[in-house]
Order: C-alpha cells, then structure tokens, then sequence
C-alpha cells in the first residue's frame, strides 16, 4: 500500500509545514482521497497554505462537520435538502468519479471478467458462492473460472462508497433492494469487513480468490484487476473516463436542491453504471472564517486548475456551468 502512504504524507506535509494561521481542516470520503491529497501538496507548493484532510470515510465526515470539529466535510452520500438546512449546511460537488468491483483470481487480467449488477448482487447476498457459478460462466464463457469459493470483501465503516455501491445494486438486483437495500451502512450478508477505499484495497490484493469495490483510482494504484460491468443499456463496459463521462452527462445539477444528484445506473450504451459524485459540506456561517475563507479558496484553486490533475487519476472535473453554479452559491450561502 506504498500509494496510500504517499499520499497520506503529502496532505499531512501540506497541514504541518504551512505558515498559515488557519489551517483548512476536513475529513470524510475516502473516495476522493487520491485526489484531494494530489491538490493538497500542489496548493502548498503554489501558495504556502496548508490542507489537513483526514481520509475516515463519508459517515464520519458529516459527523465532524455536524459537530464543527473541521472546517470542511466530505462524502460521497450527499445531504438531503431537509437535512442542510436542520444542520445549517450548503453542499456542492466537487469532482465526480466511478466505483469498479475488483476480484483477485489468477490468469485473469483486468478487464477479462465481466459481471452484471444482478449478479453482484447475488454474490454480495451469498447466493453466488463459486467463481465457476453458472450464472458467472454464462457472462465469461472464453475465461476459465476457479472453483474456488469466492471471498467478499466489504466496507466496515460508514461509506459514501458503500452508498454508491448498493444504490446501484439496489437499482440492478430486486432481491438485494428488498432484503438489505441501500446505505452509507448496511446489515451485509456476508463478507468480511476493511476500513476505507485503502482497507478494501488492500484485503482484495491480499487475498487469492477474493472480490470488492473500490474508486477507480485504487484499483489503477495498486495494480488490482478490475471488472467489466453490463450496464443498464445492456452493453458491455469497460471502466473509462469516457464512460465515466458518459455516465456523468446526465446529470442536472441546476435542478437538484443542494445538487442532490446520484449517477448510478444511468442510461446510454456507453455509460459506466456506478459512476458517483463526492461532495463537499461546510456550515454556512462558520465558526473559523478566516478557515473557511481559505478553504473556498483551495476550492476554487482545485476548479480552477486541477482538472489536469483530476483526470490523471480518471476522475472526472466537474463542468464549467457547474462550476459557475456552486460559485454562486458559495457567494450566496456562506456569511464571510
């Protein structure tokens, strides 16, 4: 976990060494992690100041900025409306990216493997036990699948990941919407629990003849092979920034009150179908203004010019009038 380590040492770099009396503060997403941290050490570099952001995942996240411990949160799960307003919270999107399921089977190269939501969901329910299962044969008829029993491997702490992930096997698989449904937690049938992006990362590499999901930027970091998924066109996708984009192009953000927008399962024949948004969370009127001012700031700086950056790691920067958008907003909701 070499990556995972590099970047922690940025961000915490960036926080220690900065000359700047308000440090910004966040936590939250382990999703954006790779990201955020990349912004972090080239905003120091730019600018002097200083970014802290603890990768601890979405739940906790909202809970730090609830309790005002952090000048910003982070999650991939947004808000409702009704839940910004209770907290005196604004919300916006601040990069969008894709989740990929990841197996640890040998001879099989990234990409070969091919799984449809249904049939994830059936593995992450327990039905689908066997990697040469029917059901995983009848998708992969030139690959030659284990016998092995296959070993899920899941979120432990409360994830927007998680959130992203079973919305869409939610919206793919009747069963699993009826018996376990969609959350930033859910009573997992089975599989063993890991901590973070970072910890299912590291479970799935580990372990022979495993299965998880990850962000995208994981899976290309620590070299583990990725699925191919059937999405809701029927089609046959690979995970690319194009059908990340694709996936993305839907989305209205000017409609959704506090951007509430959720891009799983999106139409389109080239569309990826866990495709997913991470959010930012900061109170209105802030307890450290100097802070949040500072944060907007890196923000902006990170709209502005970390696109290139952004979509190294196959994320995907937000489009310009959305930009624009959450400008407005920041103008119009935050009391400096």
């Amino acid at each position: 976990m070499n990556f995972i380590k590099t970047v922690v040492a940025a961000g915490l770099v960036a926080a220690s060494t900065s000359a700047f009396a308000a440090d910004i503060t966040g936590a939250g997403a382990t999703f954006p992690f790779p990201i955020y941290s990349k912004w972090a050490d080239a905003y120091k570099k730019e600018t002097g100041n200083g970014l802290n952001y603890q990768s601890i995942g979405s739940g906790a996240g909202i809970k730090q900025i609830q309790a005002k411990t952090v000048t910003f949160g982070a999650t991939d799960a947004p808000l409702k409306a009704e839940q910004l307003e209770k907290d005196g919270l604004i919300q916006w999107p601040q990069v969008m990216g894709a989740i990929v399921p990841v197996v640890n089977l040998e001879g099989i190269k990234p990409g070969e493997l091919v799984l449809s939501g249904e049939l994830l969901g059936d593995i992450y329910l327990g039905k689908v036990t066997k990697w040469n299962d029917p059901a995983i044969a009848k998708l992969n008829p030139k690959l030659t699948l284990p016998t092995d029993a296959i070993t899920v491997v899941r979120r432990s702490d409360g994830s927007g990941t998680t959130f992203n992930f079973t919305d869409y096997l939610s919206k793919a698989n009747a069963e699993w919407k009826a018996k376990v449904g969609q959350g930033t937690a859910v009573e997992w049938p089975t599989g063993v629990g890991a901590k973070g992006n970072e910890g299912v990362a590291g479970n799935v590499g580990q372990t022979k003849n495993s299965i998880g999901y990850v962000e995208y930027a994981y899976a290309k970091q620590n070299k583990l092979t990725y699925a191919g998924l059937i999405n809701k066109a029927g089609k046959a996708v690979q995970p690319t920034i194009a059908a990340f984009q694709a996936a993305a192009s839907n989305a209205d953000w000017a409609k959704a009150p506090g951007y509430y927008v959720i891009l799983t399962d999106q139409p389109g024949d080239a569309s990826w179908p866990i495709t997913a948004a991470t959010f930012i969370l900061m109170h209105k009127t802030p307890v450290d203004k100097a802070a949040s001012a500072e944060a907007i700031k890196f923000f902006k700086w990170s709209f502005e010019k970390g696109a290139k950056a952004a979509e190294e790691l196959d994320y995907i920067p937000m489009p310009e009038p959305v930009v624009k958008l959450i400008e407005k907003t920041w103008s119009a909701d935050i009391k400096s």
